[in-house]
């Protein structure tokens, strides 16, 4: 095992710097700081207060990892509810959770794999699967015990996740059934995974009312009320007609409603609006708003109760499971048609 003297030597300093830079001492020079860090980060060495967790079986701690902005993670009721239920069953247990965010997904990966190796956690709940998630592919072959909540497009985990794609058919068919004739889908980055089973859902919806599928009437968004707005904007100044949005997030359906009231169209007759999640205050915007409900705070106890299990019974570490919960649409107002032109896209 690598020690201090290991690392000072390294560093031509004494073990006593190493310690100090280790602590986080104000006395050390940046220089010699940089020199210690280089050093340990080449000899692989893991600091004392680490390495005593390491002797321990378990931390008791479960990490909790979201890709996303601080801000746009908090604002979507869709995390703190996830984190609601998971809290639920960790309290209960006696564990811990550790919230890790980040902006990008090479950091998030990087920080996790950090976070494994330093040992502060026994296992990951992730937040987020995209199409080649390096993510999941660097924790499937370090063999770390993890649950995703949501669906590998590559390969067999542990997770847990809603029907998307039959969820999303459901709600297209919805609008198409009030008679909305150009269902425009409105979703979050294309790398995402739930992005393209909610876009699959919309497309067999499509074909099934012999609707050809249009590029130009899947749009990608930031997840955001002005992310969903901007979108619209955008793909009414290009040209494309539309007179329902199938959106992907109850934020990118509010979009469409702020969409709806700053270009005069009204909602229902003009312009049908669909978002995903139900978030607890849709039914009091005006109209209330029609949402695909998603059992966030199931998704968390189940995400949660799925790792916890898996860590306590190692004998079930290489199983390959995946938990489907249900969804159901909430119809209100704002996709319920009472008659009126499809003129929200010209």
């Amino acid at each position: 095992m690598v020690t201090i003297k290991d690392v000072a030597r390294r560093a031509a300093v004494s073990p006593s710097t190493v310690s100090r830079v280790i602590a986080g001492s104000n006395r050390i020079s940046l220089q010699t700081k940089l020199r210690v860090q280089q050093a340990m980060e080449e000899l692989n060495y893991v600091p004392n207060a680490i390495a005593r967790s390491l002797a321990r079986s378990h931390t008791r701690t479960i990490g909790f990892t979201v890709a996303r902005q601080a801000d746009e993670a908090f604002a979507n009721p869709f995390f703190s509810e996830v984190m609601r239920g998971m809290s639920t069953v960790a309290q209960a247990l006696d564990y811990n959770i550790l919230l890790s965010i980040n902006p990008s997904a090479e950091e998030e990966r990087e920080k996790c794999m950090r976070l494994i190796k330093e040992r502060r956690v026994d296992g990951l709940i992730v937040s987020t699967s995209r199409m080649k998630d390096r993510l999941i592919d660097a924790l499937a072959e370090e063999q770390i015990p993890f649950v995703l909540i949501g669906r590998s497009a590559e390969k067999p985990v542990l997770s847990v996740n809603n029907d998307n794609v039959q969820a999303a058919r459901t709600a297209t068919a919805h609008l198409f059934e009030q008679g909305y004739e150009r269902v425009l889908f409105l979703g979050g980055d294309r790398r995402l995974v739930v992005t393209q089973d909610r876009l699959a859902g919309y497309k067999q919806a499509c074909y099934e009312w012999q609707r050809a599928y249009d590029e130009s009437h899947a749009l990608e968004a930031e997840f955001s009320i002005e992310g969903g707005y901007r979108a619209l904007l955008e793909a009414k100044e290009r040209g494309i007609a539309f007179d329902a949005v199938l959106a992907a997030d109850d934020l990118l359906a509010l979009g469409a409603l702020k969409y709806a009231e700053t270009s005069h169209y009204r909602v229902p007759e003009q312009l049908g609006v669909v978002g995903f999640n139900d978030s607890p205050l849709l039914s009091f915007v005006r109209p209330p708003m029609t949402s695909v409900r998603i059992l966030a705070y199931e998704l968390g106890i189940e995400a949660m109760e799925l790792l916890i299990d898996t860590l306590e019974n190692p004998a079930k570490a290489g199983m390959k499971k995946e938990i489907l919960l249900p969804s159901e649409l909430i119809v209100r107002a704002s996709s319920v048609r009472s008659g009126g032109e499809n003129t929200a896209g010209r």
